[in-house]
């Protein structure tokens, strides 16, 4: 059978490599163009609950033509697409009951938790993309490979996609690669690198970036020496700065950040829709040296870094839309024009490379000094900031976790704490508003004495009034009243640090008006 997940230039992923390295960006657009058309089209004609959305938006679908047409299409969402239709009417042909899924769920974070089904044929689509930065970036097809699956099993999507990716592309590469899978047990996870670890060429550690803080570290105390195990890591589910890949990079022993890491860009409604490459990494972080090249990609303030990513266009079709980002592709259910709810927005290569050269990149010879010559893509790019659904407001003022989190980077402070918070605002007995930020203390370490809490204080307010325009406002006038009130726990304190994987680095507010 036909696997609509896959185009049929995934059959030979040695060639689809290279024609990634050495192609045409133009021709992966139109092909992506295509496709997205032909989806809505096959959606219009096969999905009951897509069928009925046209229809009452009074949108005939023989009127779209051409991609110009493609941007009139109604967007879809959770609230106004997913949620409005029973699933087997969002299915192909309304059968749902006849076919075999797998489910994912939704955290719930942003709202009532939906399921989503997953078919064989998108296991196959991640594995293809998997395989595909597995062989750049790793050479998986020359060395030995122990993966080591840190993501949560269960209902989520991270562990058993990466389960079921790993194992396809394994079997039909025929390459060298072991899969184990601890999933969120850490004793697991580092019994697993000390008694396996040595038999392997390297050793690939999947998983959410504050709990790989937390292997990376409780490996140290307990004698492991990354260094050893040729180490790459690869990271899902949210962002992080570049200071925190220098951190991990130093700690792991990887003396190549920028080839050996990388950062998932997926949605448990799409799975993988776009990744970090060797060059996108080098990308941001020239892009910290250079703020007017910064502002030529982004456009935004400085203090929101945004991760930057490649994508195939014929698997999944981004759009920059209003400030923020919408993906056409085949998914469990299939989704056209699908409201990301993500800010960010879409570059080219020939866009990049062009903003490259007009603020005086010579992008050629920082890729052969980065030691990636050979290994970059000529794909288009997708960038994403954090959710703005994160941020916690302070007298009117946007808060960012990223600002903390920088914070607690700062090398004064890395020693003493694991690196994950949480936040929130409270009302006092005044009903003024201020900000209290939970800290978790690194494994092993007692709460902090006054002259450390003192420091961090110091340092946390410092890096809110130098990176947040909105923060420094309100406390050029407030001053004390909005400074951060800190509170310290030890690690892994079920209230705020459950060690489940993801960290929750702000909450709404509790307090009753």
């Amino acid at each position: 059978m036909r696997n609509l997940y896959l185009p049929n230039k995934y059959n030979n992923i040695l060639k689809l490599l290279k024609d990634f390295r050495n192609g045409s960006e133009k021709s992966f657009i139109r092909a992506g163009e295509n496709r997205a058309l032909n989806l809505f089209r096959s959606m219009a004609n096969r999905v009951p609950a897509y069928k009925d959305f046209l229809k009452k938006h009074k949108l005939n679908p023989e009127k779209i033509k051409n991609i110009k047409d493609f941007s009139n299409v109604p967007l879809l969402d959770k609230d106004n697409y997913l949620r409005k239709y029973p699933i087997e009417k969002l299915c192909w042909d309304g059968e749902y009951q006849r076919k075999s899924w797998e489910i994912a769920a939704t955290s719930g974070s942003t709202g009532v938790p939906f399921y989503f089904p997953r078919e064989d044929s998108q296991n196959y689509q991640y594995a293809a993309t998997a395989e595909l930065y597995l062989l750049n970036n790793f050479d998986i097809d020359k060395k030995t490979t122990l993966y080591v699956n840190c993501f949560a099993l269960g209902v989520w999507i991270g562990g058993l996609y990466t389960y079921e990716a790993v194992r396809i592309l394994s079997s039909r590469g025929h390459y060298p690669i072991t899969l184990i899978n601890p999933g969120l047990n850490k004793v697991e996870i580092l019994k697993s690198v000390k008694n396996l670890g040595y038999l392997y060429d390297q050793v690939i550690i999947g998983g959410y970036p504050p709990f790989v803080k937390d292997v990376i570290d409780e490996g140290l105390e307990a004698g492991i020496k990354w260094s050893n195990y040729n180490l790459g890591i690869i990271f899902s589910a949210e962002g992080f700065s570049e200071e925190f890949r220098k951190h991990i990079s130093k700690k792991a022993g990887i003396k190549n950040s920028v080839l050996r890491t990388l950062n998932h860009y997926g949605t448990v409604d799409q799975g993988t829709i776009a990744h970090e490459t060797p060059l996108s990494i080098l990308l941001r972080k020239i892009s910290l040296q250079k703020p007017a090249f910064f502002n030529s990609i982004f456009t935004d303030d400085i203090s929101h870094l945004p991760t930057l990513a490649q994508y195939d266009p014929e698997l999944f079709y981004f759009e920059e839309f209003h400030g923020g980002v919408v993906c056409s592709s085949y998914s469990g259910l299939p989704l056209v024009r699908y409201d990301l709810k993500d800010h960010g927005g879409v570059l080219t290569y020939e866009e990049m490379v062009n903003r490259c050269n007009s603020n005086g990149i010579n992008i050629d010879k920082e890729i052969s000094r980065a030691k990636i010559d050979g290994r970059t893509w000529k794909l288009p790019f997708v960038y994403v900031y954090e959710r703005k659904d994160m941020s916690v407001t302070l007298s009117g003022a946007n808060v960012y976790p990223e600002n903390v989190k920088r914070a607690l980077q700062n090398r004064s402070l890395s020693q003493f704490y694991s690196g994950k918070f949480t936040m929130l605002v409270h009302n006092d007995a005044k009903q003024d508003q201020y900000l209290e930020i939970n800290i978790e203390m690194k494994h092993g370490l007692p709460r902090p004495n006054k002259s450390l809490i003192k420091m961090t204080e110091k340092i946390i307010t410092g890096t809110l009034l130098k990176e947040n325009s909105e923060f420094r406002i309100i406390y050029q006038e407030k001053k004390k009243k909005v400074s951060p009130r800190l509170k310290f726990w030890t690690y892994g304190n079920g209230k705020y640090f459950s060690g489940g994987g993801k960290q929750k680095w702000s909450v709404k507010s509790t307090d009753k008006k």
